[in-house]
């Protein structure tokens, strides 16, 4: 058994994830494309594609071919590393749930079609799991019974699944993708925050190791559910998430849960002003027509909340609502149609306060709260308000946050202009509470000798995405350039003629020599003409690249290129090895 650990910790803590370091490129499976994939849009999607790294099997299911395997076998061996300092404890869980389990958390019914369900042959029913808390808790409910046992942290690195309605973008918005998720059991909201915090200084470590530029930003929990939430975004023009940051306090968050300072402009104060707007029913012609900024007005939004109830919101003019605020107050909500405004005798393009139906549950920002004089609609076809005064004219009975915070709004910390953004998410933390283990009865016994429910975290990582992730903020005209910790090899050798018996016995002997220093090398021994070599090793994006060339060579130098910046030197055959094993150990970490 000795000889068994000693083999498992020699192969855990080699400098890198492969013992053979030294690879042809005419034995590789990376068939590479010279033209863009008609089907893909985003930039990792098409290089991942033209690079040989992936390949579609179907709708939102790829293939990892062995570039990307690498890539991703490397983000797991960071991962693993970080978790190991925090002394989190790596197991797996059966990919599929049982149905029960999750109507015991309540989310069977709640989680909705993204949730892929099926039966087996006796009729019962199973999820592909897109994340296990219940698998977890049930897990961890009939073993850890003591105060004594915890804190507890439990993660794997597993498969996931979720049916998306429209998969694209590649591996960005799969219906199978490859996530860590974690998951800590505490006794207390105290311990909670310790687990919570080790692993969010953890997930900054890593995003760090693999070359990624984040953002930790204040984040809506979602499904996951819990009352405090921090997403790691990758910055790049191509993320699906809205964030606004500020420069000045390092403070950021995603649209759907930030806050802001918003300044209004005034339209005046005096007695009620009935102005005749014909066909003005936006906020852009109404600010126009009055000469007003739009931070003046005040919008008016109609909807219908879950239950069938007509609703007026009214928001800064210069401001959107926030869906996932409003989703919180008023359920599966939806703006209403034509048809359904004229039911609610409500006009478009025309709604104000002063003269609404009782009928109608009206709620307002609260940053409208303290403007006193308002210009908005009048709830007569072609007709606004000005100086509609609250308390006068008008009266709000419920306020509440419901507008997303914007770029040149004010900072919730320290009220510097915040910048706007767009970002992948790649990594989210959440303090659950005691979400999970009180609806699946999870309890453990006490100090004081009575039972409680576990006080949970959860954690999750989606190493394909950060793949992706990488990829959209790591490239440049011709293709990738990888950050050394993730890159599929360190070095690529590229003999310009491989028939030549001064250029192909030097390729192999550095091969060799830099593979006896560990450093991982691919050598493009391919019969190709150098300009084919040239633009897949800047495709498929090595971060140095070692040609050999018989001009060079014959005065004892070979050609270095780094990828990222595109310098090219030469430096003498005798120097090269140690210079470069020197410069990817460094890189490394």
């Amino acid at each position: 058994m000795h000889n068994v650990d000693a083999c498992y910790n020699a192969l855990r803590n080699q400098k890198g994830p492969f013992v053979k370091s030294f690879h042809c490129m005419s034995k590789l499976y990376a068939p590479t494309l010279k033209e863009d994939p008609a089907d893909a849009e985003l930039v990792s999607h098409r290089l991942m594609l033209r690079a040989g790294m992936i390949r579609k099997s179907a709708s939102g299911l790829y293939s990892y071919l062995p570039l990307a395997w690498r890539s991703l076998f490397k983000i797991e061996a960071i991962i693993r590393e970080e978790m190991d300092a925090i002394d989190a404890q790596e197991m797996l869980v059966p990919i599929l749930t049982d149905s029960e389990l999750w109507e015991q958390s309540g989310r069977w019914d709640v989680y909705g079609p993204e949730l892929m369900r099926m039966h087996d042959r006796h009729e019962h029913t199973f999820a592909l799991g897109p994340t296990h808390e219940e698998t977890f808790v049930d897990l961890v409910r009939n073993e850890l019974r003591s105060y004594k046992q915890l804190p507890v942290t439990l993660y794997q690195i597993q498969d996931k699944f979720r049916d998306e309605r429209r998969p694209r973008f590649g591996l960005m918005r799969g219906r199978e993708f490859i996530m860590k998720d974690g998951y800590s059991f505490s006794a207390n909201q105290v311990s909670l925050q310790e687990c919570y915090d080790q692993e969010k200084d953890a997930y900054a470590h890593i995003c760090e190791r693999i070359g990624l530029r984040c953002l930790p930003v204040v984040a809506d929990s979602g499904q996951i559910g819990g009352d405090t939430s921090v997403e790691f975004m990758a910055l790049a023009d191509a993320g699906e998430a809205e964030l606004v940051y500020c420069d000045a306090c390092s403070w950021a968050a995603d649209v759907e849960a930030a806050t802001a300072n918003v300044t209004l402009a005034s339209a005046g104060e005096g007695e009620l002003v009935r102005v005749h707007t014909p066909g003005v029913t936006t906020i852009a012609e109404l600010a126009d027509t009055l000469q007003l900024p739009e931070a003046a007005t005040v919008k008016a939004l109609a909807l219908l909340d879950e239950k069938g109830t007509p609703v007026v919101v009214f928001v800064p003019g210069d401001h959107d609502l926030n869906d996932c605020k409003a989703e919180k107050l008023f359920g599966d909500y939806h703006l209403m149609t034509d048809e359904e405004l004229e039911q609610a005798q409500l006009i478009k393009g025309f709604i104000g306060p002063v003269g609404l139906s009782a009928d109608v549950v009206v709620y307002a920002d609260k940053t409208l709260q303290d403007k006193a004089f308002w210009c908005c609609g009048a709830n007569e076809k072609d007709y606004h308000l000005i100086h509609a005064q609250q308390g006068r004219d008008f009266s709000i009975n419920s306020w509440a946050d419901l507008i997303s915070a914007k770029a040149g709004d004010g900072c919730p910390k320290c009220d510097a202009p915040l910048k706007a953004a767009r970002g992948i998410e790649v990594a989210q933390v959440f303090q659950l509470g005691t979400k999970y283990s009180e609806a699946m009865h999870a309890y453990f016994m006490d100090e004081d000798g009575k039972e409680k429910p576990f006080v949970m975290g959860c954690y999750g990582i989606g190493v394909s995405r950060a793949l992706s992730a990488i990829i959209e903020q790591c490239h440049d005209e011709h293709g990738i350039y990888w950050p050394m910790s993730v890159a599929p090899y360190e070095v690529e050798i590229v003999p310009l003629d491989t028939n030549d018996d001064l250029v192909w016995p030097a390729a192999q002997r550095l091969a060799q020599q830099l593979a006896a220093h560990g450093v991982e090398v691919l050598v493009d021994d391919r019969k190709e003409r150098p300009g084919v070599k040239f633009a897949d090793a800047d495709l498929i994006g090595i971060p140095y690249q070692l040609i050999c060339g018989k001009k060079a060579l014959a005065n004892g130098k070979v050609e270095l290129k780094c990828r990222q910046t595109g310098e090219r030197v030469e430096i003498a055959l005798d120097e090269v090895v140690s210079y470069l094993a020197e410069k990817v150990a460094s890189a490394r970490d």
